[in-house]
């Protein structure tokens, strides 16, 4: 276990499976950043976060094409996670264990977690290969 730190996940069929700490990577004076890592803390995740003036760089690291992007990039188990997706997918994608680079929301949808508001809009998670094609993994 990355830093010795695990949650307990349930998937759909009740099975116990354990993930790995979420590490999350986020400009300092991002306030939906934060509202993003209390959501997935209330939904059982041990997350740790890594403050980044310039978050081109990790994006680059991970993989995340820009028409992909988003405010903050998170890793767990060897996956990226970009953006605003939900804690719920984020379960599902460590319970699968699909052979995809990771997750994202593109940009900033009103409505999805962090990013509560007077509106919610309509978002779809997408699942980016390795060869960064994407496709629909959750619609919300």
């Amino acid at each position: 276990m990355a830093g010795g730190v695990a949650a307990l996940l349930y998937n759909v069929s009740g099975k116990q499976a354990v993930a790995s700490e979420v590490v999350v990577y986020q400009s300092p004076t991002c306030g939906c950043c934060n509202e993003w890592v209390s959501h997935l803390r209330s939904n059982g995740f041990t997350v740790s976060t890594r403050d980044r003036p310039n978050m081109q760089p990790i994006k680059q690291e991970f993989g995340v094409q820009p028409g992909l992007q988003s405010c903050h990039t998170a890793v767990v188990d060897g996956y990226f996670i970009e953006g605003h997706v939900p804690a719920n997918d984020i379960k599902r994608l460590l319970s699968e264990k699909p052979a995809i680079s990771g997750l994202t929301v593109p940009g900033m949808p009103m409505g999805s977690p962090g990013m509560e508001g007077h509106r919610k809009d309509s978002y779809a998670v997408l699942a980016v290969d390795p060869d960064n094609s994407t496709s629909v993994y959750a619609q919300d």
